[in-house]
Formats: C-alpha cells, sequence, structure tokens
C-alpha cells in the first residue's frame, strides 16, 4: 500500500515516516509542502493520506477539497493530523471529505493502529472496486455471446426463408449491408444501424406464406395473384408481433411497412411520408435497388447505374428524400457490395 504524508514540521514528518515505514509492504511518501504533494498525487495513487492541518501554502481542509476532487481520490482514507480541538475545525474537515483525526502530539501505537485499520478499509474497497470490475467484464463477454448467438438465429432463420425466393441467400445480405450503410450515413446510432442491419434481413419472413406457383410464377402476375404476393407484409407482421426485444419490434415494422411509399402508393396500410417507421424508409430503397440489380425469371438485372439513378428519381415519390440523399452519399460503399453481383450478371 502507497502512503502520503504531509507534514510542514520536519520533525512530526520524519517521526510519521518512521513508524509507518517499519510496517511490512507500506510506501511512504514524505512532503512538507502541501503543493507539490497535490502534484505526486496526480501523478501517481496512493491508498492513504495523512495530512498536517496548519501547512503554510495550503492548510489541511483545502488540501482535503483538492485531493476528493481528483480521479481516484473520491474515497481514498484521509487523516487529518491537528493539535487543534476545535469543534467547528473538525466538522469542517469532515465535510471537506477527511476521514479521521489524530491529535499532535499523537503516540506511535495509536498512529499505526489507525492506519492499520484504515488500510484494511482501503484493501476492501479495491476487492470490491476488483470485483466489479470483473463483473462488469463477465456481463460484457455474456452480452456480447448473446448478441453473436441472435444474430446467428437470425441470418439463419433469415436464409431458410430466403431460399424459397433466392438460392443464394445474397439478397437478404446485400438489404442489411446498404440498409445499414443508409442507416449510418443519415447519423443513426451505433445501436440503430445494427439493429436494422439483423432487423433488415426478415424483410420478406411472409413470404413462408405464399404459394410457390405464385412466388415463382415466370411470367406477369395477374391482379389476383399480386393481391395474394402483398399479403406477404401482414403475414410477416403476424409472425414478428409483439416482440419484447428491439430487435423483433423493428423486424415486425419492417415486415409490415417496407412496401409503403413516400407518397402513400403503396400497400400494407396505405402510409405516407414519417407515418412509415424510418427502418421501413430505408429498407424499402435496399430492397427495391436490390430488386433492380438482380436478375429474375421474369427480368434481366439492370446495370448498377441505371439502378442507383431510378432510385434517386423515385425520391420524394416512393422513397423518402433523406433517406435517398443518405443512399447518395453512401454510393461507393455500395458499388463495393454489389461488384461482384455485377461480375456475375455480366457473365451470365
Amino acid at each position: 500500500m502507497r502512503i502520503c504524508v504531509i507534514d510542514d514540521e520536519t520533525v512530526s514528518l520524519n517521526v510519521i515516516s518512521a513508524v509507518l515505514k517499519r510496517t511490512v509492504d507500506h510506501v511512504v511518501e514524505s512532503f512538507s509542502s502541501a503543493t507539490q504533494a497535490l502534484e505526486r498525487c496526480r501523478e501517481a495513487p496512493f491508498d492513504m493520506i495523512l495530512i498536517d492541518y496548519q501547512m503554510p501554502d495550503i492548510n489541511g481542509v483545502e488540501c482535503v477539497k483538492k485531493l476528493r476532487v481528483m480521479q481516484g481520490y473520491q474515497v481514498v482514507p484521509i487523516i487529518m493530523l491537528t493539535a487543534d480541538e476545535d469543534r467547528a475545525l473538525r466538522l469542517e474537515a469532515i465535510k471537506a471529505g477527511a476521514t479521521d483525526f489524530l491529535n499532535k502530539p499523537f503516540d506511535p501505537e495509536e498512529l499505526r493502529v489507525r492506519v492499520k485499520n484504515l488500510l484494511a478499509l482501503r484493501q476492501a474497497q479495491l476487492a470490491l472496486l476488483d470485483r466489479a470490475e470483473y463483473l462488469d467484464f463477465e456481463v460484457q463477454r455474456a452480452t456480447l455471446q448473446l448478441r453473436a448467438r441472435e444474430e446467428e438465429l437470425i441470418w439463419r432463420l433469415s436464409r431458410a426463408i430466403e431460399m424459397r425466393d433466392d438460392a443464394t441467400g445474397e439478397h437478404i445480405s446485400r438489404v442489411a449491408i446498404s440498409s445499414k450503410l443508409i442507416a449510418q450515413h443519415m447519423g443513426l446510432n451505433e445501436e440503430f444501424c445494427r439493429t436494422i442491419y439483423l432487423a433488415s434481413p426478415l424483410h420478406d419472413a411472409g413470404k413462408i406464406a405464399i404459394n410457390d406457383a405464385i412466388l415463382h410464377k415466370p411470367g406477369k402476375l395477374t391482379k389476383n395473384e399480386r393481391k395474394i404476393i402483398q399479403t406477404h407484409t401482414q403475414v410477416g407482421s403476424d409472425i414478428l408481433a409483439h416482440g419484447e426485444s428491439d430487435l423483433i419490434k423493428m423486424a415486425h415494422e419492417i415486415a409490415l411497412s417496407h412496401h409503403e411509399k413516400w407518397d402513400g402508393s403503396g400497400y400494407g396500410n396505405g402510409l405516407s411520408g414519417q407515418d412509415i417507421p424510418l427502418s421501413a424508409r430505408i429498407v424499402a430503397i435496399a430492397d427495391v435497388f436490390d430488386a433492380l440489380c438482380s436478375a429474375r425469371s421474369y427480368k434481366p438485372a439492370w446495370q448498377f447505374e441505371d439502378a442507383f439513378d431510378e432510385i434517386l428519381r423515385q425520391s420524394g415519390h416512393h422513397f423518402d428524400p433523406t433517406c435517398v440523399a443518405a443512399f447518395e452519399s453512401a454510393r461507393d460503399q455500395i458499388s463495393k457490395v454489389y461488384a461482384g453481383n455485377r461480375q456475375s450478371n455480366n457473365a451470365a
């Protein structure tokens, strides 16, 4: 344990230091100036401070006040050394943060006992701090493990759903990455960006209820078939309804509203503008863009530049202009996401 002794009387300083240094495993540093001692305390942590009240530069009470506002000194034991038994002085010292008092002239044995008891308290404090840090570490580790398992589960379920519509599962991956990039370029916080990255792959969860003959029909859908396809938003909403986690809650609103349009002409609940959940407005762009860039049985893939320009043209009509602006600012990053997709489409 490290002890700091502050006393401008040389004899008193030497006696205190000598008494304390007889105690095994204690490092004692002595200072005749409170100013110098405070500078040293800022540089190196001490486990106990003994300070005389009567000091020429800074009195003991003021020194205690300065110590208590220093990083790491809020609970360090401080013993005030004083020959003055004035009650007002003691109250002032206690209010400043003094832990105990020792009258001058002091008894060496009393000094050792008081120091021993307070250092035992200090060791208990440090043990509790170590325990708290350990528990915090364990909580963080457990949280990371849960988040990793959550992410794995989401991706496995999403790929299972996607295999009915896209055997490679790359669609959900590209939509997730693009959604996250749009959110980041909108300045949304890290937790929102992570959540939309994990929630967006479930946007078409309701398609598991759509008949394969309709879902994979190579030609143009009839009016009735189109209505059936559109029910996937409500089905997805029902599957993900009443979730307790932020992730499932966001996945629910995305599944229900990602086909809504900014001008109110979409489907789901006929929402428009900012009545559409922000997460769904973001995913709508990523989903449509990927659909344009992907080859389907009923259409060829669009060129990246043409698909990108189409999203920009639909700003204020199909899409939220603010989300489109973020999409545009993320163009270089999104282009890298689609680099491999463009090569495979060109090869085909």
